[in-house]
C-alpha cells in the first residue's frame, strides 16, 4: 500500500478541475492546498530520513506502477490547460475568480508539467523523452531539457549554471538571471552539439529551432481556436509554470557553492551542494525531487528509489513553505544565510 502514496500528488490536478468545475471560492483550490494545507501538513506530520534497502528497491524498480504514475500526469496536464483556455475565451469572472484560476492552472503547469518532465528527461527512453518534451510545452520552456540536463547538472554550484542562486541575491533577481542566462545556455549548448557532429545551425537538426516552432504553433492553435483572451491565459499560465520552476531552482542551491580546486576547476558535486527536506507531503507532491543531493549524484536514478544522505544540507521547512518564504526576501536571508555558514563551517 505504501507505493500508492505517490496517489496523493493528484491531489494538485484534482484539485484544478475542482476550481474550473465550481469556479468562485473553488478557483483558489490548488493555491490554498500548494502554498496553506501542505505547509501546515508538514509542520505537524514527522519527516522521514528513511532509506530503501538495495533488496527493496530492486523491487521498486521493477514496478511500472511508479511508471504509469508519471506518464498519466501528460494527459491531465493537457486537459487543465485547454478547459482553462476554454472557460477563459467563453466565459466573464470576476477578477479573484480569474486570478484563482490562473494561478490554480499555472500551479498544475509547474508541478505535474515541468517538475514530471524533469523526472522523465533524465531517463533514457526516447518515448519518455519524447513525453518530456511534450509535457514541457504549455510551460513554453521546452529549452530546460536541453539546459537542465546539459547545463545545469554540469555547472551546478558554480558561477557558470544561471539556475544556481547565489548568496544574498533575491528571489526576483533570480527569475530574471535564470530565465534569461538558461535561454542562452539552451542556445549555445545545442550550437556546440551541431557543431561537433558536424552539422548545420540552420537545420531541423537544431532542437532548438525545433522547440521554437513546436511553442509557436502551440500558441497559433490556441489563439485560433479560443481567440486572442486564450492565448493570453495560454501564455500567463506558462509563465506561472516556469516560474515555479524557477523558485525551486533557487531553493533547492541558494548560496551552496563548489570550491574551485588547483587546476582551476570546480570541485565534484557531492550532497553538500543541494538543500534537501525530508518532509513527507513534500516529497510525495514533487515526486521526491526534494531528496535533491541524490538525484544530482546519479540524474538517471528514479525518484522512488530517491535516499536520504546525511551530508545534506536541510531547509528549515518543506519545499512548499520555502517557496512561499523566498517571497520574501529579508526572511529567506535571515534564515538561510546562517546556514549557508554552517555548511561552508562543516
Amino acid at each position: 500500500m505504501r507505493d500508492l502514496k505517490y496517489l496523493f500528488a493528484y491531489s494538485i490536478p484534482l484539485a484544478a478541475m475542482f476550481a474550473l468545475y465550481w469556479q468562485g471560492a473553488w478557483s483558489w483550490s490548488v493555491v490554498i492546498l500548494a502554498f496553506v494545507i501542505i505547509p501546515i501538513g508538514e509542520m505537524l506530520l514527522p519527516m522521514s530520513a528513511a532509506n530503501f534497502t538495495a533488496r527493496e528497491e530492486e523491487h521498486l524498480l521493477r514496478r511500472r506502477l511508479f511508471d504509469w504514475l508519471l506518464y498519466l500526469n501528460a494527459p491531465l496536464l493537457f486537459v487543465i490547460v485547454l478547459w482553462y483556455v476554454h472557460l477563459v475565451s467563453t466565459q466573464a469572472f470576476t477578477t479573484i475568480e480569474l486570478l484563482g484560476l490562473t494561478l490554480s492552472t499555472g500551479i498544475v503547469v509547474g508541478a505535474n508539467g515541468i517538475n514530471v518532465a524533469h523526472e522523465l528527461g533524465h531517463r533514457a527512453n526516447r518515448l519518455e523523452q519524447a513525453l518530456s518534451k511534450l509535457m514541457l510545452l504549455p510551460a513554453l520552456y521546452q529549452h530546460f531539457f536541453i539546459e537542465h540536463n546539459r547545463g545545469h547538472h554540469k555547472h551546478v554550484a558554480t558561477a557558470q549554471d544561471p539556475a544556481s542562486a547565489r548568496r544574498g541575491e533575491n528571489l526576483y533577481a533570480f527569475w530574471w538571471r535564470s530565465v534569461t542566462g538558461s535561454w542562452r545556455d539552451a542556445w549555445a549548448l545545442e550550437k556546440e552539439r551541431l557543431q561537433k557532429a558536424g552539422k548545420p545551425f540552420w537545420s531541423q537538426q537544431n532542437e532548438m529551432l525545433r522547440f521554437m516552432l513546436y511553442q509557436f504553433a502551440w500558441l497559433i492553435g490556441i489563439a485560433w481556436w479560443f481567440g486572442w483572451r486564450g492565448l493570453a491565459g495560454a501564455v500567463v499560465v506558462g509563465i506561472i509554470g516556469f516560474l515555479l520552476l524557477e523558485t525551486i531552482n533557487y531553493i533547492e542551491h541558494y548560496g551552496l557553492r563548489r570550491k574551485l580546486l588547483p587546476s582551476g576547476r570546480p570541485e565534484p558535486v557531492s550532497p553538500v551542494h543541494s538543500w534537501n527536506s525530508d518532509h513527507e507531503l513534500g516529497r510525495i507532491m514533487l515526486y521526491e525531487l526534494t531528496r535533491h543531493s541524490d538525484h544530482h549524484y546519479k540524474s538517471t536514478r528514479k525518484y522512488q528509489i530517491l535516499r536520504h544522505m546525511d551530508e545534506s544540507p536541510q531547509l528549515p521547512f518543506g519545499y512548499p513553505a520555502s517557496m512561499v518564504i523566498a517571497l520574501v526576501p529579508p526572511l529567506w536571508f535571515s534564515l538561510m544565510d546562517v546556514r549557508i555558514d554552517r555548511v561552508a563551517a562543516a
